[in-house]
C-alpha cells in the first residue's frame, strides 16, 4: 500500500511540475532557473548524504545516480546564469 501512495505522490508532483513550467513566460524562465540553483544544491547535499550512508548497495547506487544528476543540474543552471548575466555586460 505504501508503494502505491509513493507512486501516486510522484505522478502528482510530475504533473504539477509540468503544469507550472509550461505556464512560465520565456522572459522569466532563465531568472527562475538561476534562482532554483539553491534548491538543486540542497538536493545535491541530500544525494551525497544518501550515497555515503552505507545503508545498502541499492541506496549507494541510487545515491550516486542522484549525485550525478543533481551535479549536472547545478552546473547547467550556473552556466545558464552566467550566460544570462553576460548579456547585460557592456561591450
Amino acid at each position: 500500500m505504501e508503494i502505491l501512495l509513493l507512486l501516486t505522490l510522484f505522478v502528482v508532483a510530475v504533473f504539477l511540475g509540468v503544469e507550472m513550467i509550461t505556464k512560465v513566460p520565456p522572459t522569466l524562465h532563465t531568472p527562475l532557473m538561476s534562482g532554483s540553483n539553491a534548491i538543486s544544491g540542497i538536493s545535491l547535499v541530500g544525494a551525497l548524504l544518501s550515497a555515503g550512508s552505507g545503508a545498502g548497495i541499492w541506496v549507494n547506487v541510487l545515491g550516486f545516480i542522484a549525485v550525478v544528476l543533481a551535479t549536472i543540474n547545478v552546473v547547467g543552471g550556473y552556466m545558464v546564469t552566467n550566460r544570462m548575466l553576460a548579456m547585460f555586460k557592456r561591450k
